[in-house]
C-alpha cells in the first residue's frame, strides 16, 4: 500500500476510489474491454496513480477477474465489494460508503474520498488534483467537475408539466427571462471526478453535502461511457487528441 502525504496540508488524507462492476448490460465487460490499446478500466488508474493529492487508490469491485486487472494496473484491491451493492440501480453512495468503513475497519482512515468512475476515461491527473485542491481552498464539502448548460437548456427556460398537465418554469417563475443575454450562468454535473469530506459521506449520508463548489471540465475531455455509442464517441475524442 502506497501512502502520499498532500504537500499543502500533510494531515489532510485523501482516499482515491475506483468503483468496477462485471455486471454492465450497456457494455458487457467494459471495464475489461480494450479502448485502443488498453482496458477501460487502465486510464482512470494511470491518471489517479500519478495525483499528488492522492493518498491511496483503491478498487472496489465484486469481480475476481476485474480485481485482478486492477492490482496489474497499480490500484489497491484490499476488499471485493458485496454482490447486492454491484446491481444496475445500486446507488453510488453506499458504494463509497462501504469503501470507507472496510478501510476504517483496516485502521486505514481518510478525511476525503475522491469518486473516479472508469467510464470517464479522458480526465486527466491535473483534473483530479485541481479539484482535491478546490475542495481544500475552498473549504466547501464536496467538489464535483461541471460543464455550462447550453442556453435552451437552462433553468429559467426549462418546462415541468404539472399534475394538470400544464407546463410550469421549473425555476416556478411565472414567466421566462426574455433574452438569452440575460440569463444566469448554469451548469450540470459532468460525471469525471467528485470529491466530498468523509464526514458528509458518513454522516451526512450525501456525495454533495450543503456546499457543494463546481470544477469546470474541459469539453473535449468530457465524456461518459454508458453504451456502444458512448464508446465509439470516446475513440473518436481519443483519436483527436492524440490519446490512442
Amino acid at each position: 500500500m502506497s501512502d502520499r502525504s498532500n504537500g499543502a496540508m500533510p494531515q489532510f488524507r485523501v482516499l482515491g476510489l475506483v468503483p468496477a462492476r462485471a455486471g454492465s448490460k450497456g457494455i458487457p465487460g467494459k471495464n475489461l474491454r480494450l479502448l485502443g490499446a488498453k482496458p477501460l478500466l487502465q486510464y482512470t488508474a494511470e491518471a489517479a496513480l500519478a495525483c499528488q493529492q492522492l493518498s491511496r487508490t483503491v478498487l472496489s469491485t465484486e469481480d475476481e477477474q476485474i480485481a485482478t486487472l486492477g492490482r496489474r494496473c497499480g490500484l489497491d484491491v484490499p476488499f471485493l465489494r458485496p454482490a447486492h451493492l454491484a446491481h444496475d440501480d445500486t446507488p453510488m453512495l453506499p458504494v463509497v460508503q462501504h469503501a470507507l468503513r472496510c478501510l476504517a475497519k483496516m485502521g486505514d482512515d481518510y478525511d476525503a474520498v475522491c469518486l473516479l468512475q472508469p467510464t470517464s476515461p479522458l480526465r486527466s491527473t491535473e483534473d483530479i488534483d485541481g479539484c482535491i485542491g478546490l475542495l481544500l481552498s475552498s473549504g466547501a464539502d464536496a467538489v464535483m467537475t461541471t460543464l455550462p448548460v447550453p442556453p435552451e437548456h437552462n433553468p429559467h427556460w426549462v418546462y415541468l408539466t404539472d399534475e394538470t398537465g400544464l407546463l410550469r418554469l421549473s425555476t416556478g417563475a411565472g414567466t421566462p427571462i426574455p433574452c438569452r443575454q440575460q440569463l444566469p450562468a448554469a451548469v450540470h454535473r459532468e460525471g469525471s471526478v467528485y470529491v466530498t469530506r468523509t464526514r458528509v459521506v458518513l454522516g451526512q449520508d450525501s456525495l454533495y453535502g450543503e456546499r457543494l463548489v463546481g470544477y469546470p471540465m474541459a469539453p473535449e475531455r468530457s465524456v461518459n461511457i454508458d453504451d456502444p455509442e458512448d464508446w465509439v464517441r470516446a475513440e473518436q475524442m481519443m483519436l483527436h487528441l492524440g490519446v490512442i
